[in-house]
C-alpha cells in the first residue's frame, strides 16, 4: 500500500459540489485528498468534471465570458441546455491552516447566451458545508440562508457576501480589499492548473518556438515547454538533472536537451534535443508524440517545488505513453502529492494499478428518465478486498465489479 503524505502546502481543495454542469447535473459532495484517480468510460463525465476546473482558473482570472464563448456558450455548458438548466452552481471547501474555508457560486443564463453571477459567497466554517442555496438568489453566510432580493445593501453589511448581476467574478476585489476568505480562494484557484498534452501534432505549440521569457509556469498544454526547460538549466541545475534522468529512463535514446534562443531571433527558444552518443542536433518534430508528451509530464511534475501549481489536474496522462512510463509517471504523481494536491482523469488500467483503491473516484453515465447524468462516488472497497485477492484493481473493473465502465 501506498503512503499519501500530508500536503504541505498552506490551503488544499478538501471537497467541491458542482451541480448544472454539462453532464453534471449534481456531483454530490465529492471528497478530495492529495491524490484523486477518476476512473470511467467514454462520455462518463470525467473530462467535464476537468472542464470545470479549467472554468474555475479562467474565471478568477477575469475570463470568464470569454471562455463561455470558445467553449460554445452558455446552451453548451449548462446541463441539457438553460430550458433544462437555468443555473450553474457549484460549492467549493478549502482547509487551511486557521480551519475551513468555503466558496459559493451560482451563475445564471442571460442574454446572448452567457452566464452572468447571481451570487458569489465566501466563509469560514467550523462544521461541514451547507447544502446549495434552494433558489438562484439564495445564498449562504454564516451557516444561514441569505436572500439577495431582500436586503440590496447587503453586500456592505455582510463583507463576505457579493452583489449579484455581475459578469466576472468579484473574488479578485474581495481579496485587494482585504477579506481573508477571498484571499484564500483567490489564491487557491489562481494556482489551479489543467493540462492536457493531448495536441502533439505537426502545428501544435509544443513543437513551434516559443518567447523564451514565457517561463513563469508550464503552460495547459505545453507551448512554452522548452523555455521553463531553459530556465531550469540555467537556475535550478538539481531539477534540470532530474527531468532529464527521467525522460533517459522513459526514452533510452534520448542524451539531453539542446537549449539556446534561437540565433536569428533571440526572443524564441525550440526544444532542441540530441540523441545518446550522437552530435547530431534534432528538434522537436522528429520527436514521437509519446516522447513528447512524456517530456512535458516529467517537467511539470518535477519542477521545483516553489513552482508547482497548488492544485494540478491532467486529462488522460497515459495517452501515447509506454506500460513503462506509465509506471515512471505514477511515481513521479506520488513524490508531487507531497507537495500540491493532483486529480488525474484516466481510462488506463495500468495507471489504476499504479495507485491504492482509497484515492479512486468512480464515474458512471447513469439513465434517468429520458437524460443522462454523471455520477461520482468513491470507490465501493466494502467488498473489493475480496476480489483483491485473486485480481488486481484494474481486472476487477474490467470485470465491471465497482462500476466505471461501459457496461
Amino acid at each position: 500500500m501506498h503512503v499519501y503524505e500530508e500536503i504541505k502546502v498552506m490551503t488544499k481543495l478538501k471537497s467541491i459540489r458542482v451541480a448544472g454542469w454539462k453532464s453534471i447535473k449534481d456531483s454530490e459532495k465529492i471528497e478530495l485528498g492529495a491524490l484523486n484517480v477518476f476512473i470511467g468510460a467514454n462520455g462518463a463525465g470525467k473530462s467535464n468534471l476537468v472542464s470545470f476546473f479549467k472554468l474555475l482558473n479562467e474565471m478568477i482570472s477575469g475570463r470568464l465570458q470569454e471562455f463561455l464563448a470558445t467553449s460554445g456558450g452558455a446552451e453548451s455548458v449548462l446541463h441539457y441546455g438553460a430550458k433544462v438548466t437555468p443555473a450553474l452552481k457549484a460549492n467549493l471547501e478549502l482547509e487551511t491552516e486557521t480551519g475551513t474555508a468555503g466558496y459559493y457560486m451560482t451563475l445564471v443564463h442571460a442574454a446572448v447566451d452567457t452566464l452572468i453571477f447571481r451570487g458569489e459567497g465566501v466563509d469560514v466554517f467550523t462544521g461541514p458545508l451547507p447544502e446549495p442555496g434552494g433558489g438562484v438568489d439564495t445564498l449562504i453566510f454564516k451557516g444561514e440562508a441569505v436572500d439577495s432580493r431582500e436586503d440590496p445593501g447587503w453586500l456592505d453589511e455582510l463583507g463576505g457576501m457579493f452583489r449579484s448581476g455581475h459578469r466576472e467574478t468579484l473574488i479578485v476585489r474581495a481579496a485587494k480589499e482585504d477579506n481573508e476568505t477571498a484571499k484564500v480562494v483567490r489564491q487557491l484557484l489562481d494556482s489551479c492548473r489543467v493540462y492536457h498534452f493531448h495536441d502533439t501534432s505537426s502545428s501544435s505549440h509544443i513543437r513551434q518556438p516559443s518567447y523564451v521569457n514565457n517561463d513563469r509556469f508550464l503552460m495547459p498544454d505545453g507551448g512554452n515547454l522548452a523555455a521553463m526547460l531553459y530556465r531550469f538549466r540555467e537556475s535550478e541545475s538539481t531539477v534540470y538533472s532530474r527531468i532529464v534522468t527521467t525522460v533517459r529512463q522513459i526514452a533510452p535514446f534520448f542524451g539531453d536537451f539542446e537549449l539556446e534562443p534561437m540565433p536569428r531571433n533571440p526572443n524564441n527558444i525550440l526544444l532542441n534535443w540530441r540523441e545518446k552518443g550522437i552530435d547530431q542536433i534534432f528538434g522537436p518534430h522528429q520527436l514521437s508524440d509519446g516522447t513528447l508528451r512524456a517530456m512535458a509530464l516529467t517537467a511539470l511534475l518535477l519542477q521545483p517545488e516553489t513552482n508547482l501549481p497548488a492544485l494540478i489536474v491532467i486529462d488522460e496522462p497515459e495517452l501515447g505513453l509506454h506500460p513503462y512510463a506509465i509506471g515512471v509517471l505514477a511515481s513521479l504523481v506520488m513524490k508531487a502529492t507531497h507537495h500540491c494536491q493532483v486529480i488525474l482523469a484516466t481510462q488506463s488500467p495500468a495507471i489504476l494499478d499504479a495507485f491504492d483503491p482509497e484515492v479512486v473516484v468512480v464515474v458512471d453515465r447513469k439513465e434517468k428518465g429520458s437524460k443522462f447524468e454523471s455520477e461520482f462516488r468513491p470507490l465501493p472497497t466494502a467488498h473489493l478486498d475480496q476480489w483483491l485477492e485473486d485480481y488486481t484493481l484494474s481486472e476487477a473493473w474490467e470485470k465491471n465489479v465497482f462500476g466505471g465502465g461501459p457496461h
